[in-house]
């Protein structure tokens, strides 16, 4: 049982950011049917892994019956997700006052770009213009060179998905109360302004605007940086406060650095010594000199690595699932609630793989839904 059983999500959002935030939900026991058009299916934009624990159905939402079979499952669900350009839910006639005419306490989560409304509404974008419209990429990469793109989508996931699902989860708070259902406006570029939280704090403090690989989080300094060893691997140091600064010196016997922590006029100086100490030694060096010596210290992993790791493999976020050929590994469940927690039940469907099921379940017999899919409807 998980926190969420009982609940039904209907997903009619594609690529990431919406299923993203589904499979959030259906980890936690939501019963989740994401739809999607058959033409859809040769992009080769089916991410897998977001679809666990769901089932996924194809459906042809610009034909009548489609809107049909899409309207009699939204008049028993709790939930609807989409990811569309604004208005275009509307023009399909499956838009949140449609639906919440059959379904008045029917929470809908509309997850774009820029929003609802304005001037940028209709622009289309990707990860990538979200993270330089909000001000992020400009504080990304090496200075004095262009920005660079992280290889995770933050905006997608982090300004879109994570705030999806906070919202649907107010949402079912607050419907507990009135009964009634609303609509939610989800921006992935509004979403991401909220990560410059301690950015702008360090403008306010410093005066200065954020310069990449210059603040005091971002390479300015020694005790915040990363480093390369022998062997051409690489990993972390964040000694913010003085304490963890203080016992990294000690071990490095460099005492007289402990009081120049924050020692602008020694600030290059500090750096390049750190950085010829650690070259001359590997990693795995470093891993048994620093372990346990509380710094604030770690390898840069690289995937492999992550899906070995103990850490994570005792907290059960790298699990082993069944994909159909056999075992594979992928990611668990990270929110852990002690009596109701999040599991991962099955894998993931096919594109359209469970299409017969849920019309089963509507009442469609076996007839009927060879018929629909001669006629092109799902």
């Amino acid at each position: 049982m998980g926190a969420l059983d009982g609940i039904r999500v209907v997903d009619i959002s594609r690529l990431l950011p919406g299923p993203y935030c589904s499979m959030v939900l259906a980890d936690h026991g939501a019963e989740v049917i994401a739809i999607e058009d058959r033409r859809f299916e040769a992009d080769d934009l089916y991410f897998s892994d977001v679809y666990r624990n769901k089932k996924h159905m194809t459906l042809n939402l610009k034909s009548e019956e489609g809107k049909k079979i899409f309207f009699a499952l939204v008049e028993e669900a709790d939930i609807v997700v989409e990811g569309f350009r604004p208005g275009v839910v509307e023009r399909l006639g499956v838009g949140y006052e449609e639906v919440k005419r059959r379904n008045p306490a029917i929470i809908y989560c509309a997850i774009t770009g820029y929003g609802q409304e304005g001037e940028a509404s209709q622009m289309a974008g990707h990860d990538v213009n979200y993270l330089s419209r909000a001000g992020i990429l400009n504080a990304m990469g090496e200075a004095d060179r262009p920005p660079t793109i992280p290889a995770v989508q933050i905006g997608d996931v982090a300004g879109g998905g994570l705030n999806a699902v906070v919202g649907i989860l107010l949402a079912l708070h607050e419907r507990n109360r009135s009964g009634q259902g609303q609509y939610i406006d989800i921006s992935m570029t509004d979403g991401l302004l909220g990560l410059l939280a301690l950015p702008n704090v360090l403008r306010k403090k410093t005066g200065r605007e954020q310069q990449r690989s210059s603040s005091m989080l971002s390479h300015r300094y020694a005790c915040y940086n990363t480093y390369e060893t022998a062997g051409n691997r690489y990993f972390s140091l964040g000694a913010v406060e003085n304490r963890f600064w203080r016992n990294l010196c000690i071990i490095l016997e460099l005492e007289e650095y402990v009081p120049l922590q924050y020692d602008e006029s020694r600030r290059r100086e500090i750096i390049d010594t750190l950085r010829r100490i650690f070259r001359q030694k590997p990693l795995q060096h470093w891993e048994a000199t620093l372990a346990g010596a509380d710094v604030c210290y770690s390898a840069i992993q690289n995937m492999d690595e992550v899906f070995a790791d103990p850490r994570f493999i005792e907290r059960d976020m790298v699990v082993a699932t069944e994909n159909g050929d056999g075992l594979e590994k992928t990611f668990g469940v990270p929110v852990k609630l002690g009596r109701t927690p999040g599991t991962i039940r099955h894998e993931p469907p096919p594109f359209g793989g469970t299409t017969r099921d849920v019309l089963a379940e509507l009442g469609y017999s076996p007839a009927e839904i060879e018929k629909l899919y001669e006629q092109g409807v799902v």
